[in-house]
């Protein structure tokens, strides 16, 4: 099992940037592969982004392509999303999840096996 803890959440206007962090602990080495997801109000939970252990795979939803950028830094074992040009429409709960599989189509499912406790993120129009 991995522990995972989000940080970076908060609110702020429309255009701006924020970063978040997901520090990670735990059977790290057999949930290579860490990523985002969000949940908006009254909405279900949706795939942003996930990158593979040593950084070159990412996969990104179409809605935040070119805005968002995942990374990693191993050596802390810590994931961040750099969001960029937010929009009202970025306003969720942001969930930082681990699991075996490399980024690609089957992240959206959303069957991984860590997930952290979320963090949020407002943003005013």
């Amino acid at each position: 099992q991995v522990q995972l803890h989000e940080s970076g959440g908060g609110l702020v206007q429309a255009g701006a940037s924020l970063r978040l962090s997901c520090a990670a602990s735990g059977r790290t080495f057999s949930n290579p592969t860490m990523g985002w997801f969000r949940q908006a109000p009254g909405k279900e939970r949706e795939f942003v982004a996930a990158i593979s252990r040593g950084g070159v795979v990412t996969y990104y939803a179409d809605s935040v392509k070119g805005r968002f950028t995942i990374s990693r830094d191993n050596a802390k074992a810590t994931v961040s999303l750099q969001m960029n040009s937010l929009k009202p429409e970025d306003t969720a709960v942001y969930y930082c999840a681990a699991d075996p599989k490399l980024p690609g189509p089957s992240w959206k499912s959303g069957d991984l096996n860590s997930w952290g406790q979320g963090t949020q993120v407002t943003v005013s129009s």
